[in-house]
């Protein structure tokens, strides 16, 4: 890993905080390319070391939105269930793709998620 100064690391954390906090999500998007270059972890460690980050972030976000009656428990559940089974199998897949097809694979989604939030 980079040497990295303990001051950029806060704000990283912050500004990766608060867009996770604001969106609901998404804060990965972020994560990933700043672990991978200023911290220089390769793809899968980012994306593993993103989703270990995420986690915390997700949980309490989701209690602030908890408090503030913001979640539909109704519609919620299914999608937990479909997102703990899906993130199961990634991270099984993830030790089985190189690197670079996996940054590749990455970016196109990244990128097609810009273009369908501006379009949707």
């Amino acid at each position: 890993m980079k040497k990295v100064k303990k001051l950029h690391i806060l704000i990283f954390g912050a500004l990766i905080g608060i867009i996770n906090g604001f969106f609901g999500g998404g804060g990965g998007m972020i994560v990933v390319p700043v672990l991978n270059k200023l911290f220089g972890l390769n793809q899968k460690q980012a994306q593993a070391t993103a989703l270990f980050i995420i986690l915390p972030i997700s949980v309490v976000s989701a209690i602030v939105y908890m408090c503030n009656h913001s979640i539909s428990f109704s519609s919620g559940w299914p999608v937990i269930v479909g997102i703990v089974l899906g993130g199961v199998a990634g991270a099984l897949l993830l030790n089985k793709i190189k690197n670079k097809i996996l940054q590749g694979i990455f970016v196109f989604f990244m990128a097609l998620s810009g273009v369908v939030m501006l379009i949707w």
